[in-house]
């Protein structure tokens, strides 16, 4: 089972532990659990996560928020994700946006996005001046929360400038992997620890992406890159765990699964 768990959740998303282990028992997420009852949390729970921490913390109250979600989710084509929407805050109402249609999340009606217009009038004269790949890195962490797409473009303006930006490669190779594109996202990953070698989050992120590609070997190899770079990342271990452990390497797979146990409780 591959993912993430609640403390890299946490770093990601800038919450505490305590906030997402709270999130998860609101229902906003449903992660799966490993094998010892670790919470394993996949890309489309950080973006309901990331979603639900931007909407209370624009004041709308967790019990709506939940609802709207559920709400949501039952009206959205088969196939067709929650992460495939922008969902954000417009005063006290919840507002999603699916292309050019803007509708209240609640009640349905539809409606023109005069905040997200005016947004852009304001962000725009921002990007220009954002000569620098330091500047489009920036822009893109301010925009991922409400606007990923833009945040996306950011990125990619920032290592066109500087390929070497491992930051933004790390960044933009989650947004990729967010939106399915797993491989390029692998792509992004590499590039950031070709960059920056003693990037653990980048190494970690490329075993969960070469994970969900199924290269087991080279996913392997990755998680203990990250581990060389940070011994203390648990996620890692963890991941580890399950791979030595489906390979029938139990000693490996023990080994990782006391360093977890030791770095979690």
């Amino acid at each position: 089972m591959s993912g993430y768990g609640s403390r890299e959740v946490a770093r990601m998303l800038g919450l505490t532990v305590a906030q997402v282990r709270a999130f998860v028992r609101d229902g906003f997420v449903k992660p799966e659990r490993g094998d010892r009852g670790a919470l394993r949390f996949s890309f489309q729970d950080l973006v309901l996560l990331r979603t639900a921490k931007g909407l209370v913390n624009a004041q709308i109250a967790p019990r709506r928020v939940k609802s709207a979600l559920r709400k949501l989710r039952g009206q959205l084509p088969a196939g067709r994700e929650l992460r495939s929407v922008h969902i954000h805050a417009d005063g006290d109402r919840i507002v999603v946006g699916a292309g050019e249609a803007q509708f209240e999340a609640e009640s349905g009606q539809v409606m023109f996005d005069f905040g997200t217009a005016e947004l852009a009038r304001k962000v725009e004269p921002l990007e220009r001046s954002a000569e620098n790949a330091g500047g489009w890195y920036e822009r893109g962490c301010e925009l991922e929360e409400t606007e990923p797409a833009r945040a996306r473009e950011a990125y990619e303006k920032a290592v066109a400038l500087e390929p070497g930006h491992a930051d933004a490669r790390v960044n933009l190779g989650r947004l990729l992997h967010e939106a399915g594109e797993t491989s390029a996202a692998a792509e992004q990953y590499r590039q950031a620890l070709a960059a920056h070698p003693i990037n653990a989050v980048a190494a970690f992120n490329l075993g969960v992406a070469l994970e969900d590609l199924r290269l087991w070997e080279e996913s392997l190899l990755a998680y203990q890159q990250s581990l060389q770079l940070d011994p203390a990342l648990a996620d890692a271990h963890y991941n580890l765990f399950r791979i030595y452990e489906q390979r029938g390497q139990g000693a490996a797979a023990l080994r990782h699964l006391r360093t977890y146990r030791k770095l979690v409780l």
